[in-house]
C-alpha cells in the first residue's frame, strides 16, 4: 500500500508540473526565462542563428536568413521587445505596427515562439550554455589582427 500511495504522489507531482513546461508563457515567465540567457533558433523558413535578449529589451546575437548565405551579426536597440499586458510585443522601425508574439514552454530548455495568430510563423529555441564572447558584446568583435599580435 505504501509503494502504490508514494507512486501516486510521484505521477501527482510530475502531472502538476506539466502544464509549466509545455504551456502558454506568461509575460514574466517569458522575462524571467529567456532575458540574459543564449538561445540557438530555428524557424519555420530555414532562417537560424543565436542571441540573446538582455533586460533593457535589446537583442543581439548571429543570424542566418532563410538557411543560406552568410551568417551575420545583427543586433536590435534597447527597447525593441516590449511587455504589453501578458504579451512581448516588438517596436521596430520602419513597421506601422507593432507585432506580438505567442511563447509556448515546450521543455525546460526551450520554448516555440511565433506571431501572435499565426502559429504557422513560428521559432524554435533552445537555450545553450552561456559562452564568454558569444552574443554578449554590443558591437562585433573585430577579425583584423591587433599590432601586438603582427609583431614576429
Amino acid at each position: 500500500m505504501t509503494k502504490t500511495v508514494s507512486a501516486l504522489f510521484a505521477v501527482a507531482g510530475f502531472l502538476a508540473t506539466v502544464p509549466a513546461i509545455a504551456a502558454d508563457m506568461r509575460a514574466e515567465e517569458a522575462r524571467s526565462f529567456v532575458v540574459e540567457n543564449l538561445f540557438s533558433f530555428t524557424c519555420f523558413e530555414g532562417t537560424s542563428g543565436e542571441g540573446r535578449v538582455h533586460a533593457d529589451g535589446s537583442v543581439e546575437g548571429a543570424i542566418r536568413l532563410g538557411g543560406s548565405g552568410p551568417t551575420r551579426y545583427a543586433t536590435l536597440p534597447p527597447g525593441t521587445l516590449r511587455v504589453r499586458g501578458e504579451s512581448i510585443c516588438a517596436v521596430i522601425h520602419g513597421i506601422p505596427f507593432e507585432p506580438c508574439f505567442d511563447l509556448n514552454r515546450t521543455d525546460a530548455r526551450g520554448f516555440r515562439g511565433s506571431l501572435a495568430g499565426m502559429s504557422f510563423a513560428s521559432c524554435q529555441f533552445i537555450k545553450q550554455p552561456s559562452r564568454p564572447g558569444m552574443a554578449s558584446t554590443s558591437v562585433p568583435l573585430s577579425i583584423k589582427p591587433t599590432a601586438a599580435s603582427n609583431r614576429q
